[in-house]
C-alpha cells in the first residue's frame, strides 16, 4: 500500500533540503539589506497576493516577529476564505491580472530611503505583483523576491513589460518548490495533489527573519519581540505586546504621510 502522506514530507524535506543546499547566501544578502533599512528607521514593505498573503503576515506580526516590517494586504487579492459570491476567489484571481493595479495600491503610501520591498509570489509572473515590483524599483527600493525560480522560469511572462518579478528584483530568493508546486501523484488520481510552496517560503520567512534579528542586534539595535508568555511570563508578554504595537506604530506614521 503507498503512503502518500509520507510521500508528501518526504517532498517538503527535500525542499527544505534545497534551501539550505543552495539559498544561505541569497537570505543572508536580503537579510543585511533589511536589516539596514530597519536599523536606520526605514521599513522593509511586505506585498503578496493570493495565498502569498500567508508569508506577508508571518513575517510580521506574529511570535517570535519584530516591527521594521509593514503589511501590505489588499483584502481584494487575498480574501479567500468565501470562495463563490461577493468578494469571491474568481474575483480575486481576476484582479491579480489587472495590470496597473498594483500602482494604484501604492499609491496610498509615503515611500523614502532607506525603504525596501519583500515580495513573495510563487509564479512571479501575474501582473499586480510585477506592478508593485516594477513601481518600487522606479522609486529607488531595492526589491526582494521569493518565488519558485523553476516555476517562474518556466512560466510565459503576462505582463506587457514582458518582465518577470525575477528580472525585476535585486536579489532572488528560490523558494525551492519544483514548477507546477502540486508534489505528490495519488494513484488512478490524474492531478499531483499537496503544494509544496508553502513550506519553501515559510522556511525561508523565518530564515530570513532570524538573520535579519541577527544583523539589527549585532548593529546595537536588538528588535522588540513579540514574545510568548511561555518564555517571559503572562504579565511581561503582555507588556512586550504594547511596547511592539506602539513601536510599530510609531515606524509607520510615515508611510501615511503623518510625519
Amino acid at each position: 500500500m503507498s503512503n502518500v502522506s509520507l510521500e508528501y514530507i518526504s517532498q517538503a524535506k527535500a525542499i527544505l533540503d534545497r534551501i539550505e543546499s543552495t539559498q544561505l547566501d541569497n537570505i543572508d544578502r536580503a537579510a543585511e539589506i533589511c536589516a539596514q533599512t530597519i536599523a536606520g528607521e526605514g521599513l522593509v514593505h511586505l506585498f503578496g497576493t493570493g495565498h502569498s498573503r500567508i508569508f506577508v503576515e508571518e513575517m510580521f506580526p506574529r511570535h517570535g516577529s519584530f516591527p521594521g516590517f509593514h503589511p501590505i494586504v489588499e483584502l481584494s487579492l487575498t480574501y479567500h476564505n468565501l470562495v463563490v459570491g461577493s468578494n469571491g476567489q474568481r474575483q480575486a484571481m481576476f484582479l491579480e491580472h489587472v495590470e496597473g493595479f498594483g500602482q494604484v495600491i501604492l499609491r496610498n503610501f509615503v515611500f523614502s530611503r532607506p525603504d525596501c520591498f519583500l515580495l513573495f509570489s510563487n509564479s512571479g509572473i501575474n501582473e499586480v505583483v510585477v506592478d508593485v515590483a516594477l513601481e518600487a524599483k522606479r522609486l529607488y527600493m531595492p526589491v526582494i523576491a521569493v518565488v519558485s525560480i523553476e516555476h517562474c522560469s518556466a512560466s510565459p511572462a503576462v505582463h506587457s513589460s514582458r518582465k518577470k518579478l525575477i528580472d525585476i528584483a535585486d536579489i532572488v530568493i528560490d523558494n525551492c518548490t519544483p514548477a507546477g508546486d502540486a508534489l505528490v501523484r495519488v494513484p488512478n488520481l490524474a492531478d499531483p495533489v499537496g503544494p509544496g510552496s508553502t513550506i519553501g517560503a515559510a522556511a525561508v520567512t523565518n530564515a530570513l527573519k532570524c538573520r535579519i534579528a541577527e544583523r539589527l542586534t549585532e548593529l546595537g539595535k536588538p528588535p522588540i519581540v513579540l514574545t510568548s508568555s511561555y518564555f517571559i511570563g503572562s504579565e511581561a508578554s503582555r507588556q512586550r505586546f504594547d511596547d511592539c504595537y506602539d513601536d510599530y506604530r510609531a515606524r509607520v506614521q510615515k508611510v501615511y504621510g503623518c510625519r
